[in-house]
């Protein structure tokens, strides 16, 4: 349930509304709308179906939320998130591009591609330091070494630091390093990992799990909106299907429906998506063009010798000519305009 307040509601209209939902033992939640704020009820809303609120003081109406994922809904939230991330807005008609290596592997390594991913025009360095992967001997990652890379990696070129945490117990230190802490697909149903970063003050990615449903994911975001960190961003990076040639398939529709579904942003991953290095500038223009609000890609500075995924990692000049034509279709769809054109004239 949400209950929509009056635009002239005043500071303690609005107080009101959350004693009673509090009284009920229920939380409540305010966000603001276009015009007006809203409360939102969180919990078993049976407990105040019988409360009048339309007719408390400074309410407009009430409505009841279908959807499960009542804080992720936008049922509840009309508008558009926007997240911001160390002063990088992600949502709100901003587009954002994350690059770097899957792993990282050296400081050497780390730095060099740092300076790629600049070059380019990223905002964000990406770079695993804990390696979730299939095979226990494949290269698990350099830790809380590789953390320090990143920091260090930021300290020198400015970009924001997106990185991967696997266990509740590593959230406080990855925490630390990072500006965005991403949970991978493995771990998008880790649901005390997911109340772990909820209590964390820090921006959330929260990758698609491998055969997750629209609505099992806006779930686990659930997770983590409940917590109290609103600051959450859903990652698409392709689900299992029956086709072998690529790594996953990349469901671009998911942005949409998502876009329709939820007030949250929205990125695409079109490296793990696909699997093929081929195929990542191709599905990186679809996901601008479908109306994501970012991508992540993974590129190396010699991705022959990368130590894991160098088969859809990227060279930099691959990466600075995806860079060329994702920003000219970025800008095109943001051009006010083109968009005003007279289609009868």
């Amino acid at each position: 349930m949400v209950i929509i307040m009056k635009p002239e509601a005043s500071a303690q209209n609005i107080k009101g509304v959350i004693e009673v939902i509090q009284n009920a033992g229920l939380t409540a939640k305010v966000t603001e709308g276009v015009q007006q704020q809203i409360v939102a009820v969180i919990g078993d809303k049976s407990k105040v179906s019988s409360v009048p609120f339309d007719a408390m003081p400074g309410v407009d109406h009430s409505v009841a939320i279908s959807k499960s994922y009542k804080l992720a809904s936008r049922e509840s939230h009309p508008m558009d998130s926007v997240v911001d991330v160390d002063g990088i807005e992600i949502g709100g008609g901003n587009f954002v591009v994350m690059a770097g290596p899957c792993a990282v592997e050296s400081r050497e390594q780390l730095m060099e591609a740092a300076e790629i991913a600049k070059k380019g025009g990223a905002q964000f360095l990406r770079g695993g330091a804990y390696k979730p992967r299939t095979s226990p001997y494949s290269f698990q990652g350099l830790e809380e070494e590789g953390l320090k890379y990143l920091a260090e990696a930021k300290e020198k070129t400015g970009l924001r630091i997106v990185t991967e945490v696997t266990q509740v117990e590593s959230v406080e230190i990855v925490a630390k390093y990072s500006d965005l802490m991403q949970v991978g697909a493995r771990n998008m149903q880790n649901f005390s990992l997911l109340k772990e970063v909820g209590r964390a003050n820090k921006p959330v990615m929260l990758k698609r799990g491998l055969a997750a449903t629209l609505d099992e994911w806006l779930n686990a975001a659930e997770y983590i909106l409940s917590e109290g960190n609103d600051k959450v961003i859903l990652c698409e990076r392709g689900i299992r299907s029956y086709e072998t040639y690529t790594r996953n398939t990349l469901d671009l529709a998911a942005v949409a429906a998502v876009k329709h579904l939820s007030h949250l942003p929205i990125i695409v991953d079109p490296s793990h998506g696909t699997g093929k290095w081929r195929l990542v500038k191709p599905m990186a223009l679809a996901a601008v063009a479908a109306g994501a609000d970012g991508i992540i890609m993974e590129m190396h500075p010699n991705p022959a010798k990368a130590l894991s995924d160098g088969a859809q990692s990227l060279t930099p000049e691959h990466y600075y000519d995806l860079m060329r034509d994702v920003n000219k279709l970025a800008k095109f769809m943001r051009d006010e305009d083109i968009k005003s054109i007279d289609l009868e004239g």
